[in-house]
Formats: structure tokens, C-alpha cells, sequence
């Protein structure tokens, strides 16, 4: 170029625009959410956290999330069911207040949730499910998890924190959780009743004058059984490295192996039926072991929820500590 007295560019983005033009940086593809119809009322739910930002930190307590706001939203009929307001929603709290949800309404077919690990705990780290998932399941009711980054399979929920955010929370500016609640319970009656809704179904309707009787939907039984979430996953098969010590760890439980197989990997698999874990070693079967944890039993739906309640605090302060130590040895 220099031969022919062509000036060279000197700015990068010359550069850049003279590779885009020559298709030698590709583009990144813009994913378009395609239009999905809209399930019949009540089938369909989805939940999710709202922050109300407008609450100062806590000088001596929380600094971020200090008052937040766990709303389910009904997809066919863009209601709102409930809208519970807490400072401090953790695994706990927030499978109990879906619980009362759920007494009030009754059971839908599905619910879809976010990654947030008050919901599903620290799935990488997981073969069977977090124990909020394990409560939906074992209700017959169906999780539905949204990938990463994957924000508009949330997108009814989502919708509805945008309009709280800007036509409550950033004009009234609740300072405090108790303050919160008021504004929050007013908007929501208002959104519910006296708003036109842009949905397709309301057609620029509130939600419950575009549907004035909703249908009944089936009641949460009066005992459940806490193991039914193990027939979702029969077959499910791991990888398990034996440790030094003869045993594998599944789900922080460990399961004796044998001492002379450390070091070697074997096949983990769940046998729902007999609830049985089946473990293998190059094609053959080492041992039958019974899953531990198991309750083996039906509960009162009361014992249920707090039972269930128990285990997701336990896991998710389990997966606090994990974080703290990651953040120590990191500094």
C-alpha cells in the first residue's frame, strides 16, 4: 500500500469499519423473541424479585436489596396474584410466601422462575434438584428454569417490574419497608382493576374486568408425598471421581464405595423406582445403594412446607459459605 502511495489508516476505527467492510469481523446475531400464545388464565405463572431501590442501605445491615418485592404473575391474564413485600427474602421466606400462594389460588401447571439461587440453588454443583424445586415437583406442579441471559422467558413478570418501577416506586419513593408495603398494595389493586392493560388477552383492559371470574384450580393436597420429585429424574445419570477414602459425594452426601477403587471415576444412576442409587464401574454393576435423605413418608401440607421450607435455607446458606470462602481465598 505504501508502494502505490495509499495513505494507511490510522485510526482503529478505520480499521475496523475497513475489516466490517470486508466481512472479516462478523456480527453478533440479535435474538428476536418470537410471539408465543397466550396459555388460559391461571395455568401459567411467573415469579421473580423486584428490588425497591428507592429504600436507603442499611448503615449497619444490608447495603443492596434491602426491601424487595416477590410478585406472581399470572401469564394468560397479566393479573397479579400476590405481591409479597420482605427485607429479607431468602430460600426460606420466599418458598413460604409461593406456598400461601399457592393454599390461595390452588395449583397451576407450571411455573417459570429465574436462576436466582433462592430459587434453584447452585444447580452446577447439583444432580437433583434444589429444594424449592423439589416442592413445586413434588405438587405436580412444572418448573420451568430460564437459561442465562434469557430475560424474555420471564417477559410477563418482567413487563410488570417495569411498570412498577416507574408509575410507583420511582414516584412515591418508599424509604422504608412499611412504606413499601402501602404503595406497593395500592399500585397493585390499581394495576389489577382500575389500569388499562396493553396485554393481547386484555385488550386494553384491566386485568380483572377482562376477566371477571377466573377458573378453580386444583387445591394443594391435603398430604404430600416429599419424595414424588424423584420420578422426574429417573435414569439421570453422573460421573463421580472415588475419593481416597472409598466413597463419592452426590449432592454433598457421600456414598460408600470401596477403598481399593480411589481415584477411578464410575457412573452414578437414579433408580426412582426403587429409589435406589446404581453405581457402575466400566460396564458393571458395583453397588445398589438407597438414596439418602429421602423421607419415605407423606406429610401434612403444613409439615410439607416446612419441612421443604428447612431444607432450602439450609442449602442456600450452605451455598453462602461456599461464596464467602471463594471470596476469601480469591483476596
Amino acid at each position: 500500500m505504501q508502494a502505490l502511495d495509499v495513505p494507511l489508516p490510522r485510526s482503529t476505527r478505520t480499521i475496523w469499519k475497513i475489516l466490517r467492510k470486508h466481512d472479516r469481523i462478523l456480527s453478533r446475531t440479535v435474538h428476536r423473541p418470537e410471539a408465543q400464545e397466550r396459555p388460559d388464565p391461571l395455568v401459567h405463572w411467573q415469579i421473580d424479585f423486584k428490588d425497591a431501590s428507592t429504600v436507603p442501605a442499611d448503615p449497619f445491615g444490608k447495603q443492596q436489596h434491602v426491601v424487595e418485592i416477590l410478585n406472581i404473575v399470572d401469564v394468560g391474564t397479566s393479573m397479579v396474584l400476590e405481591s409479597h413485600v420482605h427485607a429479607n427474602f431468602h430460600a426460606q421466606t420466599a418458598l413460604e410466601a409461593i406456598a400461601r400462594t399457592l393454599q390461595t389460588y390452588g395449583l397451576p401447571d407450571q411455573v417459570t422462575l429465574d436462576r436466582d439461587p433462592r430459587w434453584v440453588g447452585s444447580p452446577s454443583e447439583r444432580e437433583f434438584p434444589s429444594a424449592f424445586l423439589r416442592f413445586l415437583l413434588c405438587l405436580g406442579v412444572a418448573p420451568v428454569v430460564c437459561p442465562p441471559h434469557h430475560p424474555w422467558q420471564n417477559g410477563v413478570v418482567e413487563r410488570y417490574h417495569r411498570n412498577v418501577k416507574c408509575e410507583c416506586l420511582l414516584i412515591h419513593r418508599p424509604q422504608t419497608e412499611e412504606e413499601v408495603r402501602e404503595v406497593n398494595a395500592a399500585y397493585v389493586q390499581h394495576y389489577n382493576t382500575e389500569r388499562p392493560s396493553q396485554a393481547l388477552p386484555c385488550g386494553n383492559r384491566p386485568p380483572t374486568v377482562a376477566f371477571p371470574t377466573l377458573p378453580i384450580l386444583s387445591p394443594v393436597p391435603t398430604f404430600v408425598d416429599p419424595d414424588a420429585w424423584l420420578d422426574r429424574l429417573d435414569g439421570l445419570q453422573t460421573v463421580r471421581k472415588v475419593r481416597t477414602n472409598g466413597t463419592i459425594l452426590l449432592d454433598d452426601l457421600s456414598y460408600s464405595i470401596k477403598g481399593a477403587m480411589a481415584g477411578q471415576y464410575v457412573n452414578v444412576r437414579l433408580n426412582a423406582t426403587q429409589q435406589l442409587v446404581e453405581v457402575e464401574h466400566q460396564g458393571q454393576l458395583l453397588k445398589q445403594l438407597p438414596i439418602k435423605g429421602l423421607k419415605r413418608t407423606v406429610l401434612p401440607y403444613a409439615t410439607f412446607v416446612e419441612v421443604m421450607a428447612q431444607e432450602a435455607l439450609a442449602e442456600y446458606r450452605k451455598l453462602l459459605r461456599r461464596r464467602h470462602l471463594s471470596q476469601t481465598q480469591a483476596a
